[in-house]
């Protein structure tokens, strides 16, 4: 498996770049060049200057998404800069097209750094102001790899000021998928949400929003822990977005926070966690160690651990079960949003997402899923969790309830949600 990921075999896979454009219409008479470009053209024009609303039903904007990064945060390699995040941004639009038969456009953006500089932080005004000009062209727009804290205003105002949905991936992508695997791990324990004791180390983008969407999905006890130890109530160096998440408690480390916790939640660094941490959390626990390349704790640890006792290992790795993969996300999230022109990705529709993705964890996997993972048995329990990245249900079922929860919020204007249904089978039985 590692020689797959030797230097020269991914080069040479990204040869000439991993996307490209299709024409949706033909081009091979003197009749289709006039309709496709001038005369014909002029109709197009003047009727989405007529009628803005239009602009939906003769260009492509209703099915195109622009990825967009200034490179400060690439993956795990950091500040980068725009023109090394092409890559990521055009795998991401690989990713898109494949999984969510959506059309990503990478969109990397220069000098935007404070000063107008090449380098240094983030300058979000000028992220804005950039990305609110491109809009008019697009139909969603996929932040990705933008440093915090800068990525959380981004966001915020741009959702604010676009009648487009604006989805920070590194934010939410990540948050839905946590959420939906620590909704089956409370059914497999026997605890509801609001019973639950969660403890995240790492307060970041990603640890913010698994915050967030954790207590908007129903967890009533939230610990949170950064570089310095518990967020609480008596620091006086939070900011706004750690404040929220600020508790009242003796405990200051993540040690001690994790005695009786459910739930280990874990968007930091390797091997910050140990055998003892959690050997005192709560019978039959459940550890969410992502870090990646390197989990928090091995899971080899927590098997020997926990040998002969029930617990539930997670992470953000391809090579263990329970992999907490952004692409069981955003592809559908957008996938829904975009097929009921949603002005927006509320809570409402995050949660609906991860309550789709958990329910199909319920649900027996077909054979040519569990094929292509004959190492796994993919049968719910702790082991399996959450769906597979290949299973071809979530086109529909996640993309669905995304759209459901937009109309039912307000979030987008009503349709006939069974045609929608439909429409999502059919193209899920045609498409590559």
């Amino acid at each position: 498996m590692a020689d797959l990921f030797d230097r020269e075999t991914v080069l040479n896979y990204h040869l000439g770049g991993k996307v490209g454009m299709r024409l949706l219409k033909g081009l091979k008479t003197q009749n289709d060049l006039c309709l496709a470009y001038t005369p014909g053209v002029a109709h197009a024009v003047r009727e989405i200057a007529a009628n803005p609303a239009s602009v939906f039903q003769y260009t492509a904007k209703r099915s195109l998404v622009a990825v967009v990064s200034d490179g400060t945060a690439i993956l795990g390699l950091g500040d980068l800069g725009a023109a090394a995040s092409i890559p990521v941004m055009e795998g991401k639009g690989v990713l898109f097209k494949a999984f969510g038969d959506v059309d990503a456009w990478p969109v990397p953006l220069a000098h935007c750094r404070q000063g107008g500089a090449d380098t240094g932080k983030t300058d979000p005004a000028r992220v804005i102001d950039a990305v609110a000009a491109i809009a008019p062209m697009y139909g969603g727009i996929n932040l990705e790899d933008i440093a915090s804290p800068a990525c959380f205003e981004i966001e915020d105002k741009l959702d604010a000021m676009l009648d487009i949905p604006v989805f920070h991936d590194d934010q939410w992508g990540t948050a839905v998928i946590s959420v939906a695997g620590v909704m089956n791990y409370a059914r497999l324990c026997g605890r509801k949400l609001a019973d639950l004791r969660v403890v995240m180390n790492g307060a970041g983008a990603a640890g913010i929003r698994i915050a967030d969407m954790c207590k908007a999905a129903g967890v009533k006890d939230l610990t949170m822990c950064d570089r310095k130890g518990v967020i609480h109530t008596g620091r006086k160096d939070l900011n706004e977005h750690k404040r929220r998440h600020a508790v009242e408690t003796s405990a200051r480390t993540l040690s001690e926070a994790l005695r009786g916790a459910h739930v280990f939640i874990g968007v930091s660094a390797a091997n910050c966690l140990t055998a003892d941490d959690i050997r005192n959390m709560a019978d039959y626990p459940a550890i969410f160690a992502m870090a990646n390349p390197d989990p928090e704790i091995r899971p080899e640890l927590v098997a020997e651990t926990f040998a002969n006792k029930p617990y539930v290992m997670v992470t953000g790795r391809s090579d263990f079960p329970n992999q907490i993969n952004n692409v069981l996300g955003f592809p559908y999230i957008f996938r829904g949003a975009l097929d009921v022109q949603a002005r927006t990705v509320n809570t409402q529709m995050k949660v609906a997402a991860a309550q789709a993705l958990a329910e199909l964890a319920l649900k027996p996997v077909p054979e040519e899923v569990q094929a292509i993972y004959p190492r796994e048995k993919l049968e719910f329990g702790n082991g399996y969790i959450i769906p597979k990245p290949f299973d071809r249900r979530l086109f529909v079922n996640v993309s669905y309830a995304v759209a459901k929860a937009a109309i039912e919020s307000g979030a987008a204007p009503a349709c006939d949600l069974a045609t929608l249904h439909d429409s999502l089978e059919q193209r899920n039985a045609t498409r590559g």
